[in-house]
């Protein structure tokens, strides 16, 4: 039975059927107007093509939610222009592209657990943790007593993501990622 959603439900990460195509919630934001109805200005990502469009739905308005099947996997290398994956069940390699993937590429390392979202047999894209460790290996250096101030400067990550890290972390150092924001949340734990 198809799971309905209404603009109301909306929440980054939502997945629901839309125009003949699967879209995800990037974004979105409840505007309400002087006279007339609310609207639901909406950045959304369609899971097929990878596109990203913007779109305002009027409030209320309805929709069949996606459900994915989940399958454990294991992120095991890159190999030319696509990653690959272990099906943690079946010990089968799985050859995804870079468009399939999209910006979660950013957060994936050797031996990375991950879930692969599933429709209709078909492989959508990944799940990730949403924490991840990443060394850091470009970064101007950091100067003591820089702790307080609240400044940050850019980092370049293993993975050639660059988020913005507080001033006193250095270059070789690993840093707790949050996969959702793609910001710094803390040093890691030795």
């Amino acid at each position: 039975m198809a799971q309905i959603v209404d603009t109301s439900d909306f929440y980054p990460g939502l997945k629901f059927k839309w125009q003949e195509g699967m879209w995800e919630v990037v974004n979105f934001m409840h505007h309400k107007m002087g006279r007339g109805g609310a609207t639901v200005r909406t950045k959304m990502r369609n899971l097929e093509t990878r596109s990203t469009i913007e779109y305002s739905f009027r409030s209320g308005e309805r929709f069949e939610r996606i459900v994915f099947d989940e399958k454990p996997a294991q992120y095991l290398y890159k190999e030319g222009d696509g990653y690959v994956f272990m099906d943690l069940a079946s010990y089968d390699q799985i050859y995804l592209s870079a468009e399939v993937l999209g910006d979660t590429v950013n957060y994936l390392k050797d031996n990375l657990e991950v879930s692969l979202d599933l429709f209709e047999g078909k492989i959508m894209g990944i799940d990730l943790p949403d924490r991840v460790e990443l060394k850091i290996v470009e970064t101007q250096p950091g100067y003591k007593g820089d702790t307080v101030s609240g400044a940050t400067k850019p980092a370049k990550l293993e993975t050639g993501l660059s988020i913005n890290v507080p001033m006193f972390v250095n270059e070789g150092e690993v840093v707790v990622v949050d996969t959702r924001s793609a910001s710094y949340l803390e040093r890691a734990k030795k």
